[in-house]
């Protein structure tokens, strides 16, 4: 199936730019910035612009901008923790340019964290030493994505269309032109661009449980690989540790940082337990942190365990997590005196869109950059706080880059399929995210994962030959899709590396799987 709707370039309504960026959180935000000296660039975004993964980061953004610090210790920090997979290439681009794109936001007036005029850094698992700055205490992703948004809103030749859901990329023989795109309301419009950015976030919402923007659906990459692009590296999902475990609630994240400032885990007893799994403790990698938590709930027989931060200054609680207490005293917890229930969550999407570290795909005038793509920083395990960072730089960069494409062909599709009358898109739905969260979650086996590729397939033997008109029946198609290839890259991967791990192979296997699992559409 190469497009979900059938249509005629002919016979839609058009709107031709130069640049066109799908997504509306840093990483596009920041692409836009740059590409605005280069054309006039259009952006959409499928909710509101803040409606994005980058508004409720919490943690804060790893860089290096102190003297005790050096490249070469985030460079080995975030090689060590991608276990044997990163592009040294990529990360080396991370670390040397990020201190740039810090300063840039700086100049822009972004209010980092401060004390007594200089900023106040954080470490968190996996650094070496103190290196994450902050804003607003526990809002770091909020205020990136204030100064990103004035800028851009500071640049004449850069427009705006929110609620403007992305159907499919137009291509032909290799080449992206733009993309066929439905807003709210009316009816579906033909986009024309020299040059199309996917910024469009990762796959969160596919899991029953997770920390993620309800756009988080995977509809870039999807349409990427359904135009031929490559995905790479889809079996690593990375998961939060700590999420608020509140029955019923949504799942609030409750941020890396709070165990990097001295948060202990404890079980139901009050037993600190971290030291059974792992010697750096709380600050353990994320992988560790969250299975030893799973193997915990086990052995207690109970349905999350608890972060304790009450041994930790109140003020500096007030100041450094303002969000976080909030968050928990509207359920009655005091953090400053209750114990805070958490559990793991599904939270990052590591795989995604093959590009070069320009951005670029394997199809000419289709860019990536951010949580959708993947240019091989974080290999099998992400380094926390390297996100932002990664949204920024390699935003930037695909903002940078020039397309000379300036005909753009007659493009027609006829979609065969079936017709369906009463399906029940939210049903389908919630069952694919608890069968992705049982069989493929944290902990993964060869009979759960053919179980669930199987299911998958049956599903989308109906879902996928339908031809939908609304956001929710796409985003449904684009979450199948999506999860059968974490399912199938899962199942290949017969080793236990990063954030995948196998019940029944749960050692390393350099030999056979020092190497990236790549699908192409």
């Amino acid at each position: 199936m190469r497009y979900l709707v059938s249509f005629d370039t002919n016979k839609l309504p058009i709107i031709k730019t130069d640049i066109l960026i799908i997504g509306s959180g840093a990483a596009g935000l920041r692409a836009a910035i740059e590409a605005a000296d280069e054309g006039q660039v259009l952006i959409i975004t499928k909710d509101k612009l803040k409606q994005c993964n980058t508004e409720i980061a919490q943690g804060g953004i790893a860089a290096v901008l102190t003297e005790n610090d050096t490249y070469e210790s985030h460079l080995q920090n975030t090689i060590e923790v991608g276990d044997g997979l990163c592009n040294e290439e990529a990360v080396r681009v991370l670390v040397e340019e990020g201190p740039q794109q810090i300063q840039n936001l700086i100049d822009w007036g972004a209010n980092f964290d401060c004390k007594e005029g200089k900023l106040l850094f954080t470490q968190e698992a996996g650094h070496s030493t103190r290196r994450i700055i902050h804003a607003r205490g526990d809002a770091t992703g909020t205020e990136l994505e204030r100064i990103l948004l004035a800028k851009v809103q500071l640049k004449k030749n850069i427009s705006i269309l929110e609620n403007t859901f992305l159907i499919d990329l137009l291509t032909e023989d290799n080449i992206c032109y733009g993309a066929i795109v439905q807003s709210k309301g009316k009816k579906r419009e033909i986009i024309f661009a020299s040059q199309t950015i996917l910024a469009t976030g990762g796959v969160g919402q596919i899991y029953r449980e997770t920390t993620n923007s309800i756009i988080a659906t995977g509809d870039g990459m999807a349409a990427a690989y359904r135009a031929g692009a490559s995905l790479m590296d889809m079996e690593f999902i990375q998961f939060h540790p700590t999420t608020l475990y509140i029955a019923g609630a949504a799942r609030a994240l409750i941020s890396e940082a709070v165990r990097g400032e001295g948060g202990i885990l404890k079980n139901k007893y009050g037993e600190r337990f971290m030291a059974k799994y792992h010697p750096a403790l709380e600050l353990a990698p994320r992988d560790v942190v969250s299975r030893s938590v799973l193997t915990e709930l086990k052995l207690t027989n109970d349905t999350h365990v608890y972060l304790d931060v009450t041994h930790l200054d109140d003020e500096f609680l007030q100041n450094r997590f303002p969000n976080i207490m909030k968050t928990c005293h509207s359920f009655d917890i005091d953090i400053k005196k209750d114990l805070i229930p958490v559990r793991p969550t599904a939270h990052y999407t590591i795989g995604g869109i093959k590009t070069d570290l320009e951005g670029k795909t394997n199809i000419e005038g289709l860019y990536a950059c951010g949580e959708c793509a993947n240019p091989g920083i974080h290999g099998a395990n992400r380094l926390a706080s390297n996100s932002l960072l990664e949204c920024l730089v390699f935003g930037y960069r695909a903002g940078c880059s020039k397309n000379k494409i300036k005909s753009f062909p007659h493009i027609s599709y006829i979609f065969e399929g079936k017709y369906l009358k009463d399906l029940d898109v939210e049903d389908v739905r919630n069952a694919l995210k608890s069968l992705m969260w049982r069989d493929v979650g944290i902990e993964r086996e060869k009979d759960k994962l053919v179980d669930a590729g199987k299911e998958i397939d049956f599903w989308s033997s109906y879902v996928l030959a339908k031809e939908f008109s609304t956001s929710d029946g796409f985003e449904l198609q684009n979450m199948l899709i999506i999860g059968k290839l974490i399912q199938k890259a899962a199942l290949m991967r017969e080793e236990s590396r990063g954030v995948h791990y196998r019940q029944d192979f749960p050692a390393k296997d350099d030999a056979r799987f020092k190497r990236h699992i790549e699908f192409k559409g």
